[in-house]
């Protein structure tokens, strides 16, 4: 008999459960917080079932559990990145990112960034979760063992998610939201919503699906140029969606949800760093309720790239400064994003399990 991994079931798909093995739907209620707000790895620790209710389970049911094959941390900052193995053999990368000493919740804040898929199938040439390939989505237990792993490793809570790891997170927006409602359930882990970024390469459906379902977590969108003929050249996926048609979707969030949204951009040396894009980017700026996060470019040399993405340099310090300089005389506010594990390379952009090439399963890429 096949049995039913509990760990990533929903309470209302928990309840189901439970009275399909015959028991009363309010045991699920029971089995929920233990599973995700005492985090227990067996049905024997799940104290208040009686004894014969714990066997039940043991013979119906499992509890995924991760494996941590390695981790690395790192000398400068402290971030850690794990590298986890799956029940299948393929191994995913999450990231512990710690604040900056200098922040002003430096105390109280630590940053889990998670991967929502095995590879990613977007082909942008500056990340390196491109060179693998993609395999498949990760399942809700996947998404949510990242969490819980990681904060087995760490005595200080992890307050803030951050859905930039390996990935397009909305090809996995079931999956992907059905752990946000775990996360966010106050029965269960009870992580504040406000405190869990999903960041996107561009889907401007799902970024209206989200409008209009009332998503409450933030949004973020990969931008890097206002230009569809460079950005084309950095995210292929701009084919599909152009720029107008996100900007278009961002102005629908906003009017929709009333929540503003963050737009990422890398700034590239001699590819979108003119004028004129600053001129672009200020213009989407006025359209919309957002802010804009520059993020240096992080080395991809590690997956030996070719072509177009050998090809790019990020800008120097002072050039991203005099970048952020421009946009903040036109009244947009703009951050530059700390870079944190880049000597692990766990930085933005850098998630690759090196030991394994993925080929692409194309039935799997299809939208």
């Amino acid at each position: 008999m096949t049995k039913t991994n509990v760990k990533g079931l929903t309470l209302g798909a928990l309840e189901q459960f439970i009275v399909s093995i015959g028991e009363p739907k309010y045991r699920a209620g029971q089995i929920y917080q233990w599973l995700y707000k005492y985090r227990v790895s067996s049905f024997d620790e799940m104290t208040n079932l009686s004894v014969p209710l714990r066997q039940k389970l043991s013979e119906s049911a499992t509890i995924e559990q991760f494996t941590v094959a390695t981790f690395q941390t790192s000398k400068t900052d402290g971030t850690v990145k794990f590298l986890y193995e799956l029940s299948d053999g393929k191994k995913i990368e999450t990231v512990l990112i710690p604040p900056r000493p200098t922040a002003v919740d430096a105390e109280e804040r630590m940053t889990l960034c998670v991967s929502t898929q095995i590879g990613c199938a977007l082909d942008c040439t500056f990340c390196a979760t491109a060179s693998m390939g993609f395999l498949r989505n990760l399942t809700v237990s996947e998404i949510l063992n990242q969490f819980i792993t990681a904060q087995a490793s760490t005595v200080k809570p992890i307050t803030n998610i951050v859905f930039m790891g390996m990935g397009e997170p909305m090809l996995n927006y079931e999956n992907m939201m059905a752990a946000v409602e775990i996360l966010t359930d106050q029965h269960g882990v009870g992580l504040s919503p406000k405190r869990i970024t999903l960041s996107t390469a561009g889907y401007a459906n799902y970024i209206r699906k989200m409008a209009d379902e009332d998503r409450k977590i933030k949004l973020a969108l990969s931008l890097h140029s206002m230009r569809n003929e460079v950005r084309t050249e950095l995210m292929p996926i701009t084919k599909k969606f152009d720029v107008e048609a996100l900007i278009s979707a961002l102005e629908y969030y906003n009017k929709k949800t009333k929540k503003s949204v963050m737009l990422e951009y890398i700034v590239f040396t001699g590819v979108n760093d003119t004028d004129e894009d600053v001129r672009l980017l200020v213009k989407a700026a006025r359209r919309l309720d957002c802010r804009v996060n520059l993020i240096p470019f992080h080395s991809i040399e590690f997956t030996h790239p070719k072509g177009y993405s050998a090809s790019l340099h990020g800008a120097s310090r002072a050039g991203l400064e005099q970048f952020w300089q421009k946009l903040r005389d036109q009244n947009v506010t703009t951050f530059i994003r700390h870079s944190a594990g880049v000597d692990i390379d766990a930085a933005c952009g850098q998630l690759a399990v090196k030991t394994e090439k993925l080929e692409i399963n194309h039935e799997s890429t299809r939208h």
